[in-house]
């Protein structure tokens, strides 16, 4: 069987994966928000008028993962069994690291629904910072680790 989003006609569709074995698939991606001494403070303290940023973040990357078919072409919708959003502060960088879970039984992998949540919830901390730090910066999105399926476990190699 081969796996390919382009048809016999050279037309994008989306995979047929229905005869593929159903497992556990599992994958955890990252992000990191940069943002002022003084931003990173304020969420510390939840003292931004907005709200409790890291909660709102948790709660966005979350449905993000749950409407990731939504958001990118030929995704397939799955039925995520666990979505889990966390949050790391470190102060010697201002920084706010993202970790994003993503779990199913299925068919396909959940790779693209860990990346978005990472994604959603960096970019729900700009938005909700934005008025006290236009200089934020969100970088190193990346998958980290991805098992499950043909190609078996991933792990990155390089330290993010």
């Amino acid at each position: 069987m081969t796996l390919t989003h382009i048809d016999a006609q050279g037309h994008a569709n989306m995979v047929d994966v229905s005869e593929k074995t159903p497992s556990v698939r599992e994958a955890r991606a990252f992000a990191r928000v940069l943002m002022k001494p003084g931003t990173l403070e304020q969420i510390k303290q939840n003292s931004l008028k907005k709200g409790d940023v890291l909660a709102v973040a948790r709660i966005a990357g979350i449905q993000a993962a749950k409407k990731c078919s939504d958001l990118i072409p030929l995704c397939h919708p799955l039925a995520l069994s666990k979505v889990a959003v966390d949050f790391a502060l470190d102060e010697n960088s201002n920084a706010i690291e993202i970790t994003s879970y993503c779990k199913l039984t299925g068919q396909t992998g959940v790779e693209m629904e860990a990346l978005t949540a990472a994604s959603i919830a960096a970019l729900t901390i700009y938005d909700m910072c934005k008025a006290v730090d236009m200089e934020m910066l969100i970088e190193q999105v990346c998958l980290l680790e991805k098992s499950g399926g043909r190609r078996g476990h991933y792990q990155r190699k390089v330290r993010v």
